[in-house]
C-alpha cells in the first residue's frame, strides 16, 4: 500500500498512536524526573543506607533492558499476586529506567556547582534538605537541560515497548503491527511511524535548545 492509501485507511489509527505515544512520554518523563531527583538526593545525602540504595537503584535500572523489565512486570508480578494493567506496566517500565539516567545527569549537574556555594550554605547554617531544595537541585537541573532533552527523546522512543502488550489505544509502533496483521503495509507503514517519531524528536530538541539558552548559567 502507498502512503496515501495507508493514511486514508489507517489515518485515525496513526493519530491515536501518536497521541498515545505523547501521553506515555509525558507521564513517563514526569515520573522519571520525580524519581530521579529523589534518587539523586539519596546519593548525596549523609545517610549511608540511603546513599547505597540510590547507587543500587541506578546500577540496576541503568543496565536492565526495557523489554526484560516489561516482561517481569507483566508475567512475573502476577506470580506474586500483584497484577497491574498493561498500561500501568508500560508506564512503570518507561519511568523506572529513564529515572536512573535522570539521576546520572543530575549528578553531573551537581558536580558542576562551585564548592564555594555549598560551603557558604553550610556556613550560614542551612540544613541539608534546605540546601538541596534552594541551591543544589535547581542549579543541577539548569546545568542538565540538554541531557534532559535527550532523555525526553529517549523516553519517547522507549514507549515503543507498548507495542509488546495488547495496549488499547496502542502507540505508534503498535499501529504498525496492527496494520500488518490486517493489510500489506510493509515498510511504508514503518516509515510513517518513523516520520512521526522524528518530527516529535526534532520539536523536543528545538524546545530543549531554546530552554537551555534561556536558563543557562553563564560563567
Amino acid at each position: 500500500m502507498s502512503i496515501g492509501e495507508l493514511l486514508s485507511v489507517y489515518g485515525e489509527k496513526y493519530l491515536q498512536g501518536l497521541l498515545t505515544t505523547w501521553e506515555l512520554t509525558i507521564f513517563s518523563f514526569i515520573g522519571a524526573m520525580i524519581i530521579g531527583v529523589i534518587i539523586t538526593v539519596f546519593r548525596v545525602c549523609p545517610i549511608k543506607p540511603l546513599r547505597l540504595f540510590g547507587e543500587f537503584y541506578v546500577q540496576i535500572f541503568r543496565n536492565i533492558p526495557g523489554a526484560a523489565l516489561l516482561i517481569l512486570l507483566v508475567y512475573a508480578l502476577p506470580e506474586l499476586d500483584l497484577i497491574l494493567s498493561y498500561h500501568s506496566c508500560v508506564l512503570t517500565a518507561t519511568t523506572l529506567i529513564p529515572a536512573s539516567f535522570c539521576s546520572e545527569y543530575l549528578m553531573s549537574g551537581i558536580n558542576a556547582i562551585g564548592i564555594g556555594q555549598i560551603e557558604a550554605a553550610r556556613s550560614i547554617g542551612m540544613t541539608f534538605p534546605l540546601m538541596m531544595r534552594k541551591i543544589v537541585i535547581p542549579q543541577a537541573v539548569r546545568f542538565s537541560i540538554l541531557p534532559m532533552t535527550n532523555l525526553l527523546i529517549a523516553t519517547m522512543l522507549t514507549t515503543s515497548l507498548a507495542s509488546q502488550v495488547p495496549l488499547s489505544p496502542t502507540d505508534l509502533t503498535g499501529v504498525v503491527s496492527y496494520i500488518n496483521t490486517r493489510s500489506v503495509g510493509g515498510v511504508t507503514s514503518f516509515l510513517i511511524s518513523a516520520f512521526f517519531y522524528c518530527i516529535t524528536a526534532v520539536v523536543i530538541g528545538q524546545l530543549g535548545n531554546l530552554l537551555d539558552k534561556k536558563v543557562r548559567i553563564l560563567r
